[in-house]
């Protein structure tokens, strides 16, 4: 007995001394972990901004979504008379009323809720992104193991105008992550701060009344303004896409920028896809304005012919004869077609797009001096719209051009641009000269209302306003009866622009196949508002830019003077002379034509 006692007493005595322990030395801990053990941290995601248009349409919006989340384990006493531990005789038909009470809020088929109702584990996703009015009513069926404060919010992402401006706007992963274009672009001012909520929960999972409260609220993001017009971005994207249906080809774009300030007024590409709908996407979901790179052809003689008339070596009169073929090192160069020798002027080679006639006026400048009006021009360098995946092209150094290159990049082969790049040049031209920086962005937004315009875009001369005005001029003879793209015109309107047809080169096929058709130009020509750049990927039923891109520019331009609400300037277009005689030709000393080597003739 005694030993009985004193084992008991020692027993006794080891509770009392962690009673002690607990309530009296560490109470404050226990107590601070048990509150731990018992409170819940939840994320609030912030909503991220929304991208609309220069007009105020809005192509990228977030709203509120709810996840309905429950505990399995709980349901089995719904609507039953034991609300507090599951019986086996009834839980089936309690797991049936819940499925049969949520499937119509859900848009669920009973079986499929049945089957996670009556699951196992403590959770299971019931439905994702239900909007917070359904949630409500969800809530209110009061179902066992979905309580009031379960459902996890998560934002989704809306393109209120699906395929039309997808590769420029962009798209936003499942996770809330941004995945390519304008939402990868302006990320972090779009995104926001995410915040959180404290609350202590229940062994069942429900809210403790009374119980600690708190957490940070969530900052959403700020608002994205663009320079894009949405109507014209419309407008474009249909008229590539109708063009595309037509002649057939890999992919097609169509770029309007303002010709003074380099703003984009839209960028469409094609093939596209729904941002809405991504797992339905197919092929590329990234931009070809800015991603894909391709040998411009006749639309890049316009560079060779400026860089000839600032540096004086020639000027738009100036007499060119053109031979059928001209050899250069090893390669035979000829015209788009056979002809006689031809007695032309250098606005008449531009005009009738001659190879040859190029190639002679290029040889006029020393390569390296070529290179440095090219690169003047934004070819080798990115455009600094700064968008992701966009590509800066290719341009390699002068001193590595082998022979025949030398002569190619004269007239668009062997270099390689983008798009955008393309469109850069002809607004330098229209602009007198100045390149300006293209861009994308007007400003920002914040939550606030605070609107903060972005930050001007570089501008750099390139050729003098004297230069650009002869090349105007040179160019309205391009869009004429007499010229490669009568079909560019537009009534009432002067119109200036290039055509171009080029090899294309395939780098998965490590070959060349297939055409790049094209039509670059701006109007009014006598006072420049809008530029507008087409470009056709390996068309199928012509391949010659004057037939396959310059309908479209001719039918975008069009619409965007109206947009806009440009009027005609009622001028008169200038005489250009395209031709010379023979004899004037032959007895004009400044006459370029095609030497014999070793000759000084």
């Amino acid at each position: 007995m005694r030993g009985l006692t004193v084992a008991t007493l020692f027993v006794f005595s080891i509770f009392a001394a962690q009673l002690i322990r607990i309530q009296g030395f560490d109470s404050a801990a226990v107590a601070a972990q048990a509150q731990k053990d018992r409170t819940e941290k939840v994320q609030i995601p912030a909503l991220r901004g929304k991208i609309t248009s220069s007009d105020g349409v809005v192509l990228a919006s977030s709203r509120a979504r709810e996840t309905v989340v429950v505990d399995p384990t709980a349901v089995c006493t719904y609507k039953q008379k034991d609300r507090k531990k599951c019986d086996p005789a009834t839980s089936g038909v309690a797991v049936d009323l819940a499925a049969k009470a949520l499937s119509p809020l859900l848009g669920r088929s009973v079986e499929d809720l049945r089957a996670k109702l009556g699951g196992k584990g403590r959770y299971q996703v019931l439905d994702r992104k239900v909007s917070p009015l359904t949630w409500r009513k969800v809530a209110e069926l009061g179902i066992p193991g979905i309580y009031k404060d379960s459902a996890e919010a998560v934002p989704e992402r809306v393109y209120p105008l699906g395929t039309n401006s997808a590769s420029l706007v962009g798209f936003v992963l499942n996770n809330g992550e941004a995945g390519g274009g304008l939402e990868s672009m302006m990320d972090k001012s779009l995104k926001g701060t995410p915040g959180y909520s404290v609350f202590e929960r229940a062994p069942d999972g429900s809210k403790i009344p009374g119980g600690r409260q708190g957490g940070v609220k969530a900052e959403d993001g700020n608002d994205v303004t663009l320079t894009v017009n949405s109507n014209i971005q419309w407008y474009a994207q249909n008229a590539i896409a109708q063009q595309m249906a037509k002649m057939g080809g890999q992919s097609g774009t169509a770029v309007v920028m303002n010709a003074k300030t380099g703003k984009i007024l839209a960028l469409a590409s094609y093939p596209t896809f729904d941002p809405n709908n991504l797992s339905a996407a197919k092929g590329s979901l990234t931009n070809h304005a800015l991603s894909d790179v391709f040998e411009p052809g006749s639309t890049a003689k316009v560079m060779t012919v400026a860089a000839a008339i600032e540096d004086k070596k020639v000027t738009p009169d100036t007499p060119v004869i053109v031979p059928n073929r001209m050899q250069r090192y090893d390669t035979s160069f000829k015209d788009s077609h056979d002809h006689p020798t031809l007695y032309l002027t250098v606005a008449g080679s531009l005009a009738e797009s001659s190879n040859i006639g190029t190639i002679l006026i290029g040889e006029t400048l020393e390569s390296k001096r070529l290179e440095d009006y090219y690169r003047k021009f934004g070819l080798g360098s990115k455009s600094g719209i700064g968008f992701p995946g966009e590509s800066a092209g290719l341009l390699t150094a002068s001193e590595k051009w082998s022979g025949t290159q030398r002569a190619t990049v004269m007239f668009g082969q062997g270099l390689s641009v983008t798009a955008i790049q393309a469109a850069s040049v002809y607004q330098t031209i229209a602009n007198g000269g100045m390149r300006v920086t293209p861009s994308l962005v007007e400003g920002t937004t914040s939550a606030d209302g605070t609107f903060t315009k972005a930050a001007g875009k570089p501008s750099a001369r390139v050729v003098s306003q004297d230069t650009a005005s002869k090349l105007n001029a040179m160019l309205e003879g391009v869009v004429s009866k007499e010229g490669t793209a009568p079909e560019a015109q537009i009534p009432g309107y002067r119109v200036a622009g290039k055509t171009g047809t080029a090899d294309y080169y395939d780098a998965k096929l490590g070959r060349y196949s297939g055409k790049t058709a094209s039509f670059i130009g701006y109007a009014p020509a006598d006072d420049p508002e809008i530029v507008v750049a087409v470009i056709v990927q390996r068309p199928n039923a012509s391949i010659y830019g004057g037939t396959v891109a310059a309908p479209v520019f001719h039918d975008v331009m069009t619409y965007a003077l109206q947009e806009l609400k440009v009027p005609p300037t009622g001028t008169t277009k200038p005489t250009v002379t395209t031709t010379v005689s023979p004899e004037q030709a032959a007895t004009d000393p400044t006459t370029l034509r095609d030497k014999p080597r070793g000759s000084a003739k």
